[in-house]
């Protein structure tokens, strides 16, 4: 095993070369990528419509091709999704992630392309382990299988000639055999859709396995943690007596600030490290360069063209859209993607800040919207402003404002929604209103029904109707009153939801 760890590490390190070029040219990488994905699409029906044969230059690319959310590509992506090839890339698209949905639809289906899954996402999922070895030259990592958690839904058809799934489904279903000898389950387990069962047979499968590092999102990590616990009867809940080998987690998809020292307490001592990426449907972005260092080395030879706008200036008609050349520190920009898999000048919907411009390195701010991404659900404005209008008109209750936050995992407890409303006119039952609130929820947005199937990763949210005037004199309390000055309606931290709880406990 050491001598298969002494070969598998020198294979990666070979990576470094190419990530110490792009870091040394990053400019020049970015427009031979931009330079390549014109000329490979220019054929395609989104190619001809506009004009990229004739295109030179990135100045006239951003000039004739719209800034688009899912809503502007989706006519494109349902030709594609029905067979069409030529049409955002060229030839068949056989595969699309599942992710959560937007205003119009449950659920989003993005095109992955062979040359994204190839180009992006396993060269992504490569060079964490070059970036995580080269940091580690005394890592272990391959004397033992790894451990990757993957998403909640399995692999569907969706006509003679394609395929759809989580990101994590695809990308397992489409993995060549090689590195499957490094996973510690099968295939078959890796890709079951009901989580419960599929928990079980996880931890069955890895509980006497010699595990060296683990993947995934941390909610589900944890819960896995938890059933393991159980079926081996662990009661110190310390996670090394039943992997002492353990020396790595490699986690990505929501923040991992409130999970650290839950992680911290059941994989106890100074062994552990946690090295952070930054991989979506839509590719894989970025991911953490040095130890102990929590911003991401933006990766820019993924096949990926990356432009910038300004926070500030996204509800403009034509937002100036910045290249790497032209960002600075310390603003926050929406991010904006044209890529392999068909994606052109995509808003994706996330925020990031540049920590530092040689290497080129961000730190995820947030979305362009109010959200809850506390455990991969993705929970949207205009998904809680829906459900809480089909819970009113049900109820027979009139909103007055609401805000929401998320109730972190603590020991012996799964994670929640909380939820704070005041009502001008209040529902005959507040827990029937609750109920479908969350019912609403589960139908408009797919990632937070695979996060609620049976309480295993969410209960079912806190809810609590509060006194009249409450939020106006939160608001006042904080100097905010005035047209200008809105209630924070969703938050991925509790600061709005604790002040508010708070100032209702000194007054009662």
């Amino acid at each position: 095993m050491s001598l298969f760890n002494n070969l598998a590490s020198w294979y990666l390190k070979k990576r470094m070369l190419q990530i110490e070029t792009f870091t040394k040219y990053p400019q020049e990488t970015q427009l031979e990528v931009f330079g390549r994905l014109i000329h490979t699409a220019d054929e395609t029906a989104w190619g001809k419509n506009y004009g990229y044969r004739d295109i030179q230059s990135v100045r006239e690319f951003q000039d004739r091709v719209p800034i688009s959310r899912y809503e502007r590509l989706f006519p494109y992506i349902e030709r594609t999704l029905k067979g069409e090839k030529d049409v955002l890339w060229p030839g068949v698209i056989k595969w699309f992630s599942k992710s959560s949905g937007t205003t119009n639809d449950k659920s989003k289906f993005i095109p992955v392309s062979r040359e994204a899954l190839e180009d992006c996402h396993f060269k992504g999922g490569k060079d964490m382990l070059a970036l995580y070895l080269h940091n580690r030259p005394e890592s272990q990592l391959f004397t033992g299988k790894g451990l990757p958690i993957g998403g909640s839904h399995e692999i569907n058809q969706l006509n003679s000639r394609s395929y759809y799934g989580d990101l994590s489904a695809v990308l397992i279903q489409n993995t060549p055999n090689v590195f499957n000898l490094f996973r510690a389950t099968s295939k078959k387990t890796a890709l079951m859709g009901e989580w419960e069962g599929k928990i079980q047979r996880i931890a069955e499968e890895t509980r006497q396995q010699r595990i060296t590092n683990l993947g995934g999102v941390p909610t589900w990590t944890l819960v896995l943690i938890n059933k393991l616990f159980e079926l081996t009867g662990t009661t110190s809940r310390n996670l090394l007596e039943i992997w002492p080998n353990l020396e790595v987690f490699f986690h990505g998809g929501v923040s991992f600030k409130p999970y650290r020292k839950q992680f911290e307490a059941l994989i106890p001592g100074d062994q552990m490290r946690y090295f952070e990426t930054y991989n979506a449907s839509e590719g894989f972005f970025g991911m953490q360069s040095e130890n102990d260092k929590d911003d991401l080395l933006l990766m820019l030879d993924y096949g990926i063209f990356y432009e910038f706008i300004r926070l500030e200036d996204l509800d403009q008609d034509h937002p100036r859209a910045y290249t790497i050349a032209e960002v600075e520190t310390d603003v926050t920009y929406a991010m904006v993607i044209s890529t392999n898999g068909g994606l052109w000048r995509y808003l994706i919907g996330d925020t990031v800040r540049f920590t530092n411009l040689s290497p080129f390195k961000i730190k995820i701010a947030g979305r362009t919207k109010h959200f809850i991404n506390a455990f991969g659900e993705e929970l949207m404005v205009d998904n809680a402003e829906t459900a809480l209008e089909i819970a009113c008109e049900e109820c027979g209750a009139i909103l007055e404002n609401y805000t929401a936050a998320p109730i972190y995992f603590e020991a012996g407890s799964n994670g929640a929604h909380e939820w704070l409303v005041e009502f001008q006119q209040a529902p005959e039952s507040v827990e029937a209103f609750a109920e479908v609130l969350d019912r609403e929820l589960k139908r408009l947005n797919s990632d937070y029904e695979a996060k609620r199937y049976k309480g295993i990763a969410l209960r079912p949210p806190v809810f609590r109707s509060l006194p009249p005037g409450t939020f106006y004199k939160w608001m006042k309390s904080r100097g905010k009153l005035g047209g200008q000055n809105k209630v924070p309606r969703l938050a991925n931290e509790r600061i709005y939801v604790d002040a508010i709880l708070e100032m209702v406990s000194v007054q009662a």
